[in-house]
């Protein structure tokens, strides 16, 4: 099930949707990523663009993919020839026989063959689909394709390509709800995630390296059947949690701070997100625990409000809502609550979005926004909630036993029929789960 491929009629399920949702006259055009050398002549490890993935499973670079509704051929790809030479160094390629017989591809071309073919491919095509102004060298060809073949039109009437939507109009909103298998490869992606979190947690004591929590994440994510991580993982110590996307992962831990971990694997190209916090020694202090809760009280109130129909800003305002109340309380501000929201005097510790869409990607597409209005939960749709604070260790208007403390919890969160299911469940937050985990 690892393998993106491996069951095509999901993919071809999609295909069939997104062809019935162009009209005609409409053609959506993807280009495949290409391989990026990492330095000297070594690459960075392939990972496919989620779009072409999403549509086709295929896990190779420099592929095009071209939907055409109505078309003789509505499902045409160029991709890397055979070529047993090349095969010796870099892998068995499917070439265009494979794409036909195996990922179901109405025809099939080498990728050489590409700006010959593709304009003849787009005359009667009006808008195309394609996103435009990502990369100048793809736009050159695109653009030459449609020149030629205007310059040969024999009809006055001949259509071809002129105007260009970006994909995301319909393809990302294609993706933001997520289907049973999306969401079978999820919750696999969550589970090795809570795995590798509680691994973290019963490592973790005076002196071990925040890299050695890193190595044993990524062991656990690889060694689950995953693909490695999503993103690049957070493992900061003591005052590293503050900052907010410290990757540099390579200071050791002290017993007595507290440690913050923000990582997920990626499973068949679908990653999870999750952050905990934890004390090195395995026991809380009492400052910790008082933020730690705060932080944790925030985030339970906004996943019980997390129902269909719920707007995306809403979430958010009830995060700081519930998170400013703590930060009078603690002593943190001063003031009325609503006036501190008012002018934003909660940034000072929580200055960051409390959720977003999660799927293929860890920031994943669709738009926060519809109708004018803030985005209403659906059904399907998976997200994170992620509150947190972060007080500066040479903060000197906090009180001095919160200085130097940085706390987010996060879960990924799925919008169900009649509420919500929290993904990632299994991974220990409160603070006697944590301590628990934490002395294994």
């Amino acid at each position: 099930m690892n393998r993106a491929h491996d069951d095509q009629s999901a993919y071809a399920a999609r295909r069939e949707r997104l062809l019935a949702t162009l009209p005609e006259g409409e053609a959506m055009l993807l280009f495949a990523a290409h391989h990026h050398l990492r330095n000297g002549d070594a690459e960075f490890r392939f990972r496919q663009l989620s779009d072409v993935l999403y549509l086709t499973g295929w896990e190779d670079p420099d592929a095009v993919v071209l939907l055409r509704p109505g078309a003789d051929e509505p499902f045409v790809m160029w991709v890397q020839p055979k070529d047993e030479e090349r095969e010796i160094w870099t892998g068995i390629r499917a070439g265009p026989v494979g794409a036909v017989e195996r990922f179901g591809a109405d025809a099939a071309f080498a990728v050489d063959e590409l700006d010959k073919m593709l304009g003849e491919r787009l005359v009667g095509v009006h808008t195309l689909h394609y996103a435009a102004a990502t990369d100048a060298e793809t736009d050159r060809r695109v653009l030459a394709a449609i020149a030629k073949v205007r310059r040969k039109a024999r009809d006055a009437f001949d259509v071809v390509p002129d105007a260009f939507i970006h994909p995301s109009r319909v393809l990302h909103e294609m993706r933001l709800v997520k289907d049973d298998r999306e969401l079978t490869l999820m919750r696999e992606a969550a589970r090795i995630t809570c795995e590798a979190h509680v691994a973290a947690m019963k490592a973790a004591g005076d002196g071990v390296f925040e890299y050695e929590l890193e190595a044993l994440i990524d062991y656990t994510f690889r060694g689950q059947g995953g693909n490695g991580a999503g993103y690049t993982s957070i493992v900061g110590g003591g005052a590293n949690a503050c900052i907010l996307h410290y990757i540099t992962n390579r200071e050791p831990l002290h017993g007595g701070d507290l440690c913050l971990i923000d990582a997920g694997c990626e499973y068949a190209w679908y990653t999870a997100d999750v952050t905990r916090t934890f004390p090195v020694n395995g026991r809380f202090t009492e400052p910790q625990k008082e933020l730690y809760q705060a932080v944790l009280d925030a985030q339970l109130a906004v996943i019980e409000a997390s129902v269909p129909g719920a707007r995306f800003w809403e979430l958010h305002q009830l995060a700081i809502r519930k998170l400013t109340e703590s930060m009078v309380a603690l002593g943190l501000l001063e003031g009325e609550v609503d006036a501190l929201i008012e002018d934003k005097s909660f940034k000072r510790y929580y200055m960051h979005g409390t959720s977003h869409w999660l799927g293929m990607e860890v920031h994943d597409v669709g738009s926060y926004v519809s109708g004018g209005e803030s985005r209403a939960m659906e059904p399907g749709m998976v997200f994170t909630i992620e509150p947190g604070l972060y007080v500066a260790p040479d903060d000197e208007a906090a009180p001095e036993r919160f200085r130097g403390l940085g706390i987010r919890i996060e879960d990924d969160i799925l919008i169900t029929e009649d509420g919500h299911e929290v993904l990632t469940a299994a991974c220990p937050k409160t603070i006697e789960e944590v301590e628990a985990a934490c002395q294994g």
